[in-house]
């Protein structure tokens, strides 16, 4: 997308999904890795810098079949 700075993590040994991440390129944002990230495939994460400030954005995928212990997963992640 014109105008806006993709950041993508593909899904691993199946064909097709995954997640992106699309930020206005005005906005400074660069993409992190967090040490529990191996436990969720689909799932992107980005420190954006305003002004003295870094704001953690994260975005995941979850299958509406999704195991309790990979639900469990998910929500950890969202904890950093």
């Amino acid at each position: 997308m014109t105008g806006y700075v993709m950041f993508r993590k593909y899904r691993l040994g199946r064909r097709g999904g995954g997640v992106i991440l699309y930020i206005k390129e005005s906005i400074q944002a660069y993409e992190i890795k967090l040490e529990k990230e191996a436990e969720c495939e689909e799932a992107v994460w980005c420190n954006i810098v305003t002004g003295n400030s870094t704001l953690t954005v994260g975005l995941g995928y979850r299958s509406r079949n999704v195991s309790i212990e990979e639900n469990e997963k998910i929500h950890k992640l969202s904890k950093k």
